[in-house]
């Protein structure tokens, strides 16, 4: 398995552009400027889907993943680290799926150590970097940017290990106060948490532009957790499968309803579906930040102004892994994928033709769901079912309602974070105030290590340079 960039040319040689997983764990962002995926789509055998039901979640996540890796990490390997990722995660099921309605399922994804979906993922790339950089005897630098979730769920999957240092930027006062805690009271020495003052967009353009600079990318081993780093993709597309093959796949299919903001969750649906899982449907819900819903209503992606909403991990109005799915409609052409994000860099806008737009139609419904319907959609089922949503779980959940009638398919939808993580908006809602679990019941109590930076790429990697344990990139520990 090779993996080429959104921004270069298929079939090239290694020394062109082609590189394997290892690489694309450690790099993260192409040089190019480009997100990384595979040069081909792996498909599944026949049988493949029927062999998985009754799998445990680790073992059918190591036969989903595995055609990712190539040569790079032998199966034995792999099933240690798997094992290992979903050690900490508070259901034996790992992503367990909760029936609201005759037609409509929550797949729960916050029962992991930081209590959103991205520790699904996080959890499993803390395990693939400590194993790389072992038999590399190298160290990286983990840059990251996070409008809620993410960055508590890496800081978590990489707190203590030796070969890492991470630093992660978050919107000064546009996360929870649970999601800010979780990040700065971590007392790890490699952990930095950096409150950007500006938006989630001002932060991924920072990590980005840190990415682009070649020579402190490279003199400080930079690599992502975010969900352009390929390995998040990979492990997600497990619990699209294992839902899907539990609710009856491939006999029949099977609709997925995600709340959006950077399109990472759900490319990995589409990424599924490229694989030969059946999906009928795939629905997104986007909050007030709406630009994925005008997309699939218009064709045409344009930005507009950032706003705070009641599920502020979805406040985002640049959608990075959209890139992904571009390169897939625009037939793997590199340069026409440069071209439209040069034009949507200059104008703030781009729009695609109308054969793509039917094409992408076909697939994708776009949902816009504003705070009244958030909380109204927590209250009323709560009211149907006493059953608690977070914000973002219930702006799937509303946007799957929206559709339902017209999708001939059971429809999971994907909560993809406790409740406890927002609690003002779920108290105001269901008069009911959602608890931290046991190990996160003292969080309020811990002491915070606050580091606030203007929005300045210069005044970011001064910090970071300054806090950095720098040592040989491992991008000079090439497989011989």
């Amino acid at each position: 398995m090779n993996y080429i960039s959104t921004r270069g040319h298929v079939g090239q040689s290694q020394k062109a552009g082609v590189h394997n997983f290892e690489d694309v764990l450690l790099a993260g962002l192409a040089n190019d400027g480009g997100l990384f995926v595979p040069e081909t789509w792996p498909t599944f055998a026949p049988g493949f889907l029927e062999g998985l039901a009754g799998k445990s979640y680790e073992d059918a996540a190591i036969e989903i993943m595995l055609p990712f890796l190539g040569d790079a990490i032998g199966r034995d390997e792999f099933t240690v680290l798997v094992h290992q990722a979903h050690a900490r995660f508070a259901h034996k099921a790992v992503t367990p799926l909760i029936q609201i309605d005759q037609q409509t399922w929550l797949m729960e994804l916050f029962h992991g150590p930081t209590l959103a979906f991205k520790d699904v993922a996080l959890q499993l790339l803390g395990q693939l970097f400590d194993h790389i950089l072992a038999k590399r005897g190298a160290r990286i630098t983990v840059v990251g940017a996070t409008s809620g979730d993410t960055g508590s769920a890496a800081i978590e999957a990489c707190r203590d290990r030796d070969a890492v240092d991470i630093f992660i930027l978050y919107p000064a006062g546009r996360t929870s106060d649970v999601q800010r805690k979780q990040m700065t009271t971590v007392p790890s020495a490699n952990v930095h948490a950096i409150a950007i003052e500006g938006n989630f967009d001002d932060c991924q353009a920072l990590v980005k532009a840190m990415f682009g600079d070649a020579d402190f990318r490279d003199s400080h081993s930079l690599a992502a957790v975010n969900s352009i780093n390929w390995a998040r993709i990979m492990a997600q597309i497990v619990y699209y499968v294992v839902a899907a093959v539990a609710l009856g796949a491939p006999g029949r299919k099977i609709a997925f309803a995600v709340p959006t903001g950077n399109f990472g969750n759900v490319y990995a649906a589409y990424a599924a579906k490229r694989m030969g899982l059946p999906i009928e449907r795939l629905i997104i819900g986007t909050n007030s930040n709406d630009i994925l819903a005008r997309f699939f209503a218009t064709s045409e992606m344009r930005k507009e102004a950032v706003v705070p909403t009641y599920s502020p991990s979805m406040d985002i109005q640049v959608s990075s892994n959209f890139e992904r799915l571009l390169f897939e409609l625009l037939g793997r052409d590199g340069a026409a994928v440069e071209a439209k994000l040069a034009e949507f860099q200059a104008t703030g806008a781009f729009s695609v033709s109308p054969e793509i737009f039917a094409e992408v139609s076909a697939l994708f419904s776009g949902i816009a769901v504003d705070d009244a319907t958030t909380k109204a959609t927590i209250a009323g089922i709560h009211a149907d079912t006493g059953y608690v949503l977070d914000p973002h779980s219930a702006v799937g959940v509303a946007a799957a309602a929206r559709v339902a009638g017209g999708v001939p398919a059971p429809i999971v939808a994907l909560a993809c974070a406790h409740p406890a993580k927002f609690p003002e908006v779920v108290t105001d809602a269901t008069g009911i105030h959602p608890a931290l679990p046991p190990h996160m019941a003292d969080l309020f109590e811990r002491p915070e290590r606050i580091v606030i930076l203007p929005n300045d790429l210069a005044a970011v990697q001064s910090f970071i340079r300054s806090h950095a344990r720098i040592a040989v990139s491992p991008r000079q520990h090439r497989h011989r």
